[in-house]
C-alpha cells in the first residue's frame, strides 16, 4: 500500500483501492519491500497512518539482518524500527497495530529463531513500546513471529509466553502445511 491517497505511483496500490475491495490489514515494512522498494522506517510510518485514516490494520513487520545479529546490535535495530513506526500514532492506534517480528536472516532460508530467541526479542518490543506508550498500552499490541513458520515448529513458537501467533509467508502457500500451522495442538 502506497501512503499517498491518489496519483502516478506506478506498482504502488492506494488504501482506498485495497478498502474499496474490501481489504481488512495491510502488510508494511516487510524486509523485502524494505530491501528492493527502499521502504524506509519513515515511508513505514507514513503508511501506518494512512493505513488508519482508511481504517486497514497495519501489520508492521520489524526485524534484523544476519550481520546485524551477529554484531551484537538486533535489539537496538528492532527497537529503533519500532519506536519510529509507532511515532506520532495515538495510544488508541498503537494498540490496533499488529507487528510482526521478522528477523530477515531466516526468511526463505530455512532457518528460525530459537523460540527463546523470538521470544526474548518480542519481549523486547513489548518494553520499548511500555517504555514510550506505557504498560497498559503494550500489553494489547499483538506482536507475531514472522520468519520461517512452519508446522514443525509452530507449537513450539506459539505457545512461548510473549509470541502472539504468526506471520506465515510461504508455508502459506502449501494448503496442508498452512492447515497443519494453523491447527497445531497446543
Amino acid at each position: 500500500m502506497h501512503f499517498e491517497p491518489n496519483g502516478a505511483y506506478t506498482g504502488e496500490v492506494s488504501a482506498k483501492m485495497l478498502k474499496s475491495i474490501g481489504v481488512e490489514y495491510v502488510i508494511i515494512g516487510h524486509s523485502e519491500r524494505r530491501e528492493y522498494f527502499a521502504e524506509t522506517d519513515e515511508t513505514v510510518n507514513k503508511k501506518i497512518k494512512t493505513a488508519f485514516e482508511n481504517e486497514l490494520k497495519p501489520i508492521v513487520c520489524v526485524g534484523e539482518k544476519l550481520e546485524q545479529r551477529e554484531a551484537g546490535i538486533a535489539e537496538s535495530i528492532v527497537t529503533k524500527q519500532t519506536k519510529l513506526a509507532l511515532e506520532g500514532l495515538t495510544n488508541e492506534q498503537i494498540k490496533n497495530t499488529i507487528i510482526a517480528y521478522e528477523p530477515i536472516w531466516a526468511i526463505g532460508t530455512g532457518k528460525t529463531a530459537t523460540s527463546e530467541d523470538a521470544n526474548n526479542m518480542i519481549k523486547t518490543i513489548r518494553n520499548e513500546i511500555a517504555s514510550i506508550y506505557g504498560k497498559d498500552v503494550a500489553d494489547e499490541v499483538i506482536i507475531q513471529y514472522g520468519g520461517s513458520v512452519k508446522s514443525g515448529n509452530a507449537k513450539e513458537l506459539f505457545t512461548t509466553s510473549d509470541i502472539d501467533g504468526g506471520l506465515v509467508g510461504g508455508a502459506s502457500l502449501k494448503p496442508d502445511e498452512f492447515a497443519k500451522i494453523v491447527n497445531f495442538d497446543k
